[in-house]
Formats: C-alpha cells, sequence, structure tokens
C-alpha cells in the first residue's frame, strides 16, 4: 500500500485550515509564515514546501473560503430576477462587516492593519490577496449573468472594480452615523449600481 502522499495532503490541508481560522477570527490578520505555520502545528520548511510565497498561500486560503461558500450562491437562483440576485450576492459581501458597533470594530481592525502602518510588501500582499479574491467572486457572478443573457457580454473586471468601489464605500458607512435608514440607503445604493451595470453594453463605454 502506497499511502505516500496522504502527510503531504494532510499538511496542506491542516496548513489551509489554520490560516483560514486565522482570517475567520480577524479579517485584517496577516498571514505571516512563521504565525500560520505555528498555528497549524507544522514547520516553515513545511509550509514554504506547500505554498512557496505569502501570496500563494494567501490566493489559495481565499479562494477555499470562497469555493465553500459559493455552492449556496444566489447568483444561481433562477426563481429571482437578475438584479435581485445580484444585489444579495453583494449583501454576503457586506454581511461580515455588521452594523453600527459591529461595523465600527470591524473598520477599527482595517485601519489598524492596512491604513495606519507603513505598507510594507506584507501588508501589500494580504490586502490585495483580499481584492483579488472579491474581484474574481465579482467577475463570476457577472460572467454567470452573461452566460444565461441577462447581461451584456463587455468588460466584466472593469464593472467588477465599480461594484466593489460601491460595497466598499456602504461597508464604511455602516460605521459611521446615519440620519436616514441605513438599510433603506444601503438598498437603494446597490440596486442604482447594479441596474447601471445591468445596462452597460460596452467595454469601454464612459473611458476618457
Amino acid at each position: 500500500m502506497d499511502d505516500s502522499e496522504e502527510p503531504a495532503l494532510s499538511t496542506r490541508h491542516r496548513i489551509l485550515v489554520a490560516a483560514a481560522t486565522m482570517i475567520g477570527e480577524d479579517a485584517s490578520a496577516r498571514l505571516s509564515v512563521r504565525a500560520v505555520a505555528a498555528r497549524a502545528g507544522v514547520s516553515t520548511g513545511s509550509l514554504r514546501y506547500h505554498f512557496p510565497t505569502q501570496r500563494a498561500l494567501q490566493d489559495a486560503v481565499l479562494a477555499g473560503i470562497y469555493d465553500m461558500v459559493a455552492t449556496g450562491d444566489a447568483i444561481h437562483d433562477r426563481s429571482l430576477p437578475a438584479r435581485d440576485r445580484l444585489v444579495a450576492c453583494l449583501r454576503e459581501v457586506l454581511a461580515p462587516a455588521g452594523v453600527g458597533q459591529e461595523a465600527r470594530a470591524a473598520f477599527g481592525k482595517l485601519h489598524e492593519g492596512f491604513i495606519a502602518p507603513e505598507p510594507t510588501e506584507e501588508i501589500k500582499a494580504v490586502y490585495l490577496g483580499m481584492e483579488r479574491e472579491g474581484q474574481r467572486r465579482t467577475e463570476h457572478w457577472l460572467s454567470v449573468l452573461v452566460d444565461e443573457g441577462a447581461l451584456a457580454a463587455g468588460d466584466n473586471a472593469r464593472r467588477a472594480r465599480f461594484l466593489m468601489t460601491v460595497v466598499n464605500g456602504l461597508s464604511l458607512e455602516r460605521a459611521l452615523p446615519a440620519e436616514d435608514s441605513l438599510l433603506t440607503a444601503e438598498t437603494n445604493t446597490l440596486y442604482l449600481a447594479v441596474d447601471a451595470v445591468l445596462a452597460s453594453a460596452g467595454a469601454g463605454a464612459g473611458g476618457g
């Protein structure tokens, strides 16, 4: 019996679980080789064997988290109009930010992790990894709508960037004082952004 591959698979799995747990505990956590290796109970050399760079580790963890969540993606529920499905997906992105005190705490961690300190290569790698995964996830939603004919073919990367910019702004608003109903204002903004994307047709429309 040849089970030579099992230890490698087990070690890789432990590393990914440890890193995903760290992100689950703190979305701004920096996945340093030493911290993740210690959490997984493996050597730094073993971690480097499976993930030669910090970016490789970050991308693998975020992709794994997304793939586990994507199975129940609202974008595939064709009982709802395309605009409602896309808004629901964007709400899933906003959900972890919470509202009020929870949102303020989340933004505080974001500020401490990525804004206040000097932008070292490690900090940039962690943040850009999160951004890439958000972009990939949003482009996936848009590609589903293109495939079913609910959205005209076009520059989905540009569309996704626009939607993620709107979501980032809304997540910040959740942490700030609001005069009107936050839910109503947020819903109106999401539908306005989604309707703009669904109405877009060309890859270069609006460019200058």
